[in-house]
């Protein structure tokens, strides 16, 4: 039985949100200069952002690549590690438990063991007390993988799960939180339920975040609505596939959607599954004249090149699994570049000098300029 959808012009604003609230929306690791920020306008970033997944990057427990089960994801610990590279934001799941306390979590289901029976339960069907024994020090933590397969949770540096208002507490103070609004795709909330749970994350915000950065996204149509009309002091993002999977809500299946919605609902941006955007490279010009911002994450934000070619795109950040690598490539690809540079990219080089611009060769980047039509007319 489906359950009722929202209607957001019915919910009522957040009354103990401070309607003159001006927290600041830029980390101390910007420059301030360029900054426009304000409720009515679209979120305009200071530079190219780097955003570390679920902190220092998701765990891909099948993966051959030690670095994706170095950390245990969704962690202070995973949080903190990303922390001591030149990142912008982190980006965190979050959802709220019976008793209303925010957690952070990815998964909609929690697994373990005992005495050798596997036993899976919905994280929002769980109180807090019962959501932090799972871990490092409590029941042992398995997961699901994409196949159906339920195996150990295992990583190199393991650490239990935490409350938001934790990573309010214990996170580095300059680092600024992408804050994703986590809602199960196979659900048709209702507007109550919608509601209780954004004003019980939105209620640690206001009283935790204090001068950190703050971005609200979600791939939840009427969450992103509720939310922005919620409060007006943090930029709102739809998140999408852009086109990349198909939905029964016709809002998240492509960047034009994603655009109406944006507009329709006053939210500052979209963060779109990257082959979305590399698909449909002309949607990109479309945003911009909408005034709104782009941001990306996917597997292929784990590639230098990917990343750069979407820098030249005009696309502001990029929400990355390898932090380490992808800070020190951004790093080096935003140094102004030489004559030497221009030469490189041209064909004309051999080398690739320490702390230059990644350098394509001519075969791979007439490939990029095929993949990405619209480069062409730049």
């Amino acid at each position: 039985m489906a359950l009722k959808a929202v209607h957001v012009s019915d919910v009522p604003n957040l009354d103990h949100v401070p309607e003159n609230a001006s927290l600041s929306l830029y980390s101390s690791r910007f420059s301030k200069a360029g900054v426009d920020i304000g409720r009515t306008t679209s979120f305009k970033e200071p530079k190219f952002l780097v955003i570390g997944h679920r902190g220092n990057g998701m765990n891909m427990l099948q993966s051959t690549d030690l670095r994706m089960k170095a950390v245990k994801e969704n962690t202070i610990l995973s949080f903190n590690t990303a922390g001591k590279y030149p990142i912008d934001f982190i980006e965190f799941d979050v959802q709220v438990t019976t008793d209303g306390c925010p957690i952070i979590f990815h998964d909609n289901f929690i697994y373990s063991q005992d005495n050798g029976t596997i036993y899976e339960k919905r994280v929002t069907d769980l109180s807090l007390s019962e959501f932090l024994s799972y871990g490092s020090e409590g029941k042992t933590l398995l997961r699901k993988t994409k196949d159906g397969k339920i195996i150990n949770w295992a990583v190199e540096s393991d650490e239990p799960p935490c409350t938001l208002e934790e990573a309010f507490e214990k996170v580095i103070p300059p680092l600024g939180f992408n804050i994703e609004l986590k809602f199960d795709d196979h659900i048709v909330y209702q507007q109550e339920y919608l509601s209780h749970v954004l004003q019980s994350i939105l209620q640690v915000v206001v009283d935790h975040a204090k001068e950190r950065p703050i971005i609200f996204s979600t791939f939840q149509p009427d969450a992103a609505l509720l939310v922005k009309k919620l409060q007006a002091t943090y930029p709102v993002f739809f998140l999408t596939n852009g086109g990349n999977e198909i939905f029964y809500d016709v809002r998240r299946n492509s960047l034009e959607e994603a655009i109406k919605l944006c507009l329709e609902g006053g939210l500052q941006g979209i963060v779109s599954e990257v082959r979305g955007v590399f698909r449909n490279p002309g949607a990109v010009n479309k945003i911009k004249e909408s005034k709104l911002s782009l941001m990306t994450y996917g597997k292929l934000n784990n590639v230098a090149e990917a990343v750069y070619m979407q820098h030249l795109m005009g696309i502001e950040g990029v929400i990355v699994d390898l932090v380490k690598e992808i800070t020190e490539a951004v790093s080096k690809m935003m140094t102004k570049p030489s004559e030497e540079d221009d030469i490189l990219m041209q064909g004309g080089g051999e080398e690739q000098g320490e702390g230059s611009r990644p350098k394509f060769s001519q075969k791979e980047l007439a490939f990029l300029l095929k993949l990405i039509p619209e480069l062409i007319q730049q």
